[in-house]
């Protein structure tokens, strides 16, 4: 048995956190002395140690976040079994992301080894995002935030050759593989130095970077989460006995 002090100092965090974490259901209700104060069990001590684990650092995408709630939520139930089966699931969600990132900075090694294309054909914004499946919009908020520069016609409409569609494939891969806009504009501003090493460039943020999200450290940020998976199932493992 653990008083709040105890507890919070076992996992490493402020008493007031371990009520909070009652409050939210990440652990079950804990029962309380004639005197008020509470008393928490090897259970809630377990069901914390989950939360914190999980917790440790900020998720990379909503699905994500969502996936790591629902193991915090079925263990705060104390419905270990269910916990465990979401934890799994969660790895392996988590390890084809890692996968998916890299495939991603393949495709960037593969652009900067061939040879550009040749043609004066030009397209329309709405004609590459046609070819690119995605949206004009998308197109629209690259150029902004500075990933490509579009030439443009004597009557000012903008004109997209061959070099900016194989340009913009590689940007939207890197997008949908969940790459920040700064971690890419990063790639393009180092990409024409000598060997450049994609992947270290795409997860580490320079000193000019003011504010790091973790986005901008996406291949870091989930191997972390792939490791906090793996602890969390070892937390479970230690525990013999599922409901």
């Amino acid at each position: 048995m653990y008083k709040t002090k105890e507890i919070a100092a076992l996992v490493g965090v402020h008493p007031n956190t371990v009520r909070i974490y009652e409050e939210w259901g990440f652990i079950s209700p804990v029962p309380r002395q004639t005197n008020g104060y509470r008393i928490y069990s090897d259970i809630h001590l377990l069901q914390l140690k989950v939360a914190r684990t999980l917790f440790r650092c900020e998720i990379v995408q909503g699905d994500l976040r969502k996936r790591a709630r629902a193991i915090v939520y079925a263990c705060g139930k104390e419905k270990f079994t269910k916990a465990n089966e979401l934890t799994i699931d969660y790895l392996a969600n988590l390890e084809r992301e890692y996968d998916h990132a890299l495939s991603a900075a393949k495709v960037v090694e593969k652009w900067l080894r061939e040879e550009p294309t040749v043609s004066t054909r030009t397209y329309s914004r709405k004609d590459v995002a046609l070819l690119l499946d995605t949206t004009s919009e998308a197109i629209r908020n690259w150029e902004r935030n500075g990933l490509i520069t579009v030439p443009r016609l004597h009557n000012g409409n903008r004109a997209y050759g061959e070099r900016e569609i194989e340009l913009l494939r590689v940007i939207r891969s890197l997008r949908s593989a969940h790459y920040s806009i700064n971690a890419i504009l990063r790639l393009l501003k180092q990409i024409h130095q000598p060997s450049p090493d994609i992947v270290a460039i795409l997860n580490t943020p320079t000193d000019e970077e003011y504010i790091v999200s973790v986005t901008d450290q996406l291949g870091k940020s989930l191997l972390d989460a792939i490791a906090e998976a793996k602890d969390t199932l070892a937390l479970f493992h230690e525990k013999t006995t599922f409901q």
